[in-house]
């Protein structure tokens, strides 16, 4: 079965609402409407998805089932704020997508890249060198990028950029 974010799901990724684990954030963004559960599944088995973490964003109305060639409908409440007609707006126009490559794929790049930076900033860069590598998963290092672009200079960061985004 495949399955699309719903504009309720959107808004709680964008928001970093407490509702997904860093698991579910990841393979959420593999959701589009095109892969099937099995193939996200499959591209995601590494960081341990499984069918529950489907089942679970499906119940919390995060994702919805494609139906045939139409999408089924999110479940929302009457659109009657500024903010709920702009988040409509917002899902109804698509994101063009960043690369081809998995999260996982983009944090094994980043991570090593991240780490060099850091370490390389000596007692100023200590702490955030720690939370490097604490980092979870590619979420955890996406968050850190500003961090360290104001640390090391964002010309010095442009590969990690490129390996978190590109």
């Amino acid at each position: 079965m495949k399955f699309i974010k719903t504009d309720v799901g959107q808004k709680a990724f964008k928001e970093r609402a407490p509702v997904f684990s860093a698991r579910q954030r990841s393979a959420f963004i593999l959701f589009d409407g095109q892969k099937t559960a099995d193939q996200v599944l499959t591209a995601t088995a590494g960081m341990g998805l499984t069918r529950a973490d489907v089942d679970y964003m499906v119940q919390q109305g995060l994702l919805a089932p494609v139906v045939g060639d139409d999408l089924a409908p999110a479940p929302a409440a009457p659109v009657a704020s500024a903010d709920a007609i702009e988040i409509a707006e917002q899902s109804v126009s698509p994101q063009p997508p960043v690369s081809d490559r998995s999260p996982q794929e983009r944090y094994s790049d980043a991570k090593p890249i991240a780490t060099k930076l850091t370490a390389g900033l000596g007692l100023r860069g200590f702490m955030l060198n720690l939370s490097v590598e604490s980092a979870a998963g590619y979420d955890d290092l996406l968050a850190l990028l500003p961090k360290i672009q104001d640390a090391a200079g964002a010309k010095a960061c442009r590969d990690l950029e490129r390996a978190l985004k590109g």
